[in-house]
């Protein structure tokens, strides 16, 4: 009779809690492709859209057409980041990690922000001078036409919110936020981690050619290891869009005397 006797009073035993944890090499890997899959259906549902509202038959040259439009990339970059946000939500959810703290969304130093601009800076005009001296377009054809047609369908704003702001959280909260602070956890450490989450944040952007694909691939391992000196996700967030907006204003202008 322990149990009531008040010299002895009961035990109460709480259930085991599950302490927060983050995923490894694998788990990172496999639910790093499962984010990446909710940005591409996001994405590809708005242009699903338009195709649809095209009516009547529509053949391969129309659909490049659509999918080209500024109004269509600009939304689809849109959906893209809400269905990043969700899945992101849902996966880091059952780690039991906060949110914020699972992908670093935490301040950042004024030093660590001049940095990260000087770096950005030579990295872009040395790649830009590489360009001029082997005689390549400084801006991708793909971009240019893109420009051009938010200008005509008078979405040019939304298509500078989108590319400035909604692709830098999107990516830079898959690339340099998930897959980094999971695969700097295993057997990749750091540099690995950096290497890698830059060679999959690359693979994002295959509208490009190879040669602009070793720009962004340099970026990437510029942001992450920004990402790994200041711990803040937000840092590399704010020089994706800087880089993102330089891009378009230099696009508006070469667009404007093409």
């Amino acid at each position: 009779m322990d149990a009531i006797d008040p010299a002895s009073p009961a035990v109460t035993i709480l259930p085991a809690r599950r302490e927060p944890r983050i995923f490894g090499f694998w788990g990172t890997a496999l639910w790093g492709a499962v984010v990446f899959a909710a940005m591409f259906v996001g994405q590809i549902a708005v242009v699903a859209y338009f195709v649809l509202i095209h009516g009547g038959s529509i053949d391969m040259k129309a659909a490049v057409e659509i999918v080209g439009q500024g109004l269509t990339i600009s939304l689809s970059v849109i959906t893209g980041l809400l269905a990043v946000l969700l899945a992101l939500w849902l996966v880091i959810r059952t780690t039991r990690t906060p949110f914020a703290d699972y992908l670093g969304l935490r301040g950042f130093s004024w030093k660590n922000l001049a940095l990260g601009i000087v770096g950005l800076v030579i990295i872009i005009v040395g790649w830009d001078l590489m360009s001029r001296a082997i005689g390549r377009e400084v801006e991708p054809g793909f971009m240019l036409e893109v420009l051009k047609s938010a200008q005509k369908d008078g979405a040019l704003w939304l298509l500078i919110l989108a590319f400035c702001v909604a692709a830098p959280v999107s990516e830079e909260f898959f690339a340099r936020g998930f897959l980094y602070r999971g695969w700097s956890e295993s057997f990749l450490r750091v540099p690995g981690a950096i290497v890698l989450s830059s060679l999959v944040w690359t693979s994002v952007h295959l509208q490009y050619d190879l040669y602009f694909l070793g720009e962004v691939f340099c970026l990437g391992l510029w942001f992450g290891y920004l990402r790994y000196r200041s711990g803040s996700t937000w840092l590399t967030i704010v020089l994706h869009g800087l880089n993102n907006f330089g891009a378009a204003a230099q696009g508006i202008w070469l667009a404007s005397h093409s």
